[in-house]
Parts: C-alpha cells; structure tokens; sequence
C-alpha cells in the first residue's frame, strides 16, 4: 500500500490533556463515590493511553477491562458497521462500569457498545470520550464525560492511529496531506 505523504500539526498539548484527565477524574470520583469497585472497560485500541492515565487519576478501587470494536479498519471512514472483535473477560451484571472511547465521530461504536452491556444489566453504566466530534454525529448519543470537543478534522496522537502509525505521540496532531 503506497501512503499519502502527510504532516502532523499539534492540536492539544499533552499537558492540556493531562489536566482535562484530572478534573474528569474528579468528577467521575464523586459520580462513583457510592461504588466499591468501578470497572473501567477501554475501548481498543486507541483508547489505551487515556485508559492508563485515568485508572492513575481516579480516586477509587478500578478494575481494568477491554472490549475491542471495530469499524474502521484502516480507513479514514467509518463503515458504520460495528465488529466486536474481543469481547470482555468479567462478568458484569450488577457491577458498577465506566466505558472509555477515544473519539466518538458518527457515534455507531458507542451506541453499539453500550447496548450490548446494558443487556448484560450492570448497576451503572457511564461512558468518557477523550475527543468528540458533535458535527459528524450520526447516532443519537453523547458520552457522559467529554475531554475535548474537536471539530471535522483527522487526528492522531495518544493512542489514537492512521493505519497503525502515530499511536506514541504524546498530544493529539490534526493529519495534514501534503500532496
């Protein structure tokens, strides 16, 4: 596959996202306060940094699970079909849960994945989006907590990919080609 010669241009610095992850993890404390273990299920794989550094902030006993969902490849495009590729290792019925995403865009993989553990009957279910995209909103969802509302543009940066490339830069940078 020949790639498109592209650039990165930063869009938010790893110490804004470090200090939006603490004031999330405040409030995520206070909204869990009641719980005696939250399980935090990280939507892979691009949410795996944010998970790191929010399961560190939080205030509260975490238990780290994954579900793995797809639907884009290596495209830039959503398919708007969900595949869940791995599923999680707990039981989760009565539990307490939080569910992390990277970036919610049409809003197909968050809708998809919070029904399939609503049918599994956790005792509360919340979800955090590191980045939101309202203006490609396709489905009708928001995520609990929001790190940053981002406008239309391709990113990559903590965690996030183009073709499993650019995951370890610790910011978010807006993909620019430059041909």
């Amino acid at each position: 596959m020949s790639e498109r010669p592209y650039v990165i241009d930063q869009m938010i610095s790893a110490k804004s996202i470090a200090a939006r992850i603490e004031e999330l993890c405040a409030e995520i404390t206070a909204e869990y306060a009641d719980t005696d273990k939250i399980i935090v299920v990280g939507l892979l794989r691009g949410s795996f940094v944010f998970i790191a550094d929010l399961v560190r902030e939080l205030d509260l006993p975490v238990e780290v699970d994954f579900l793995e969902a797809s639907s884009y490849g290596n495209s830039m495009e959503s398919s708007r079909e969900v595949r869940i590729l791995k599923d999680l290792r707990g039981e989760i019925e009565g539990r307490d849960l939080l569910v992390v995403e990277d970036i919610v865009d049409t809003g197909h993989t968050l809708t998809h994945v919070l029904n399939l553990l609503r049918s599994r009957n956790p005792r509360k279910l919340k979800s955090i989006a590191l980045l939101d995209k309202p203006s490609r909103r396709e489905a009708d969802i928001a995520a609990d907590w929001i790190g940053f509302s981002i406008p239309d543009e391709f990113v990559v940066g903590y965690g996030i990919d183009f073709a499993q490339r650019n995951r370890n830069l610790p910011y978010i940078g807006k993909v620019r080609f430059t041909e």
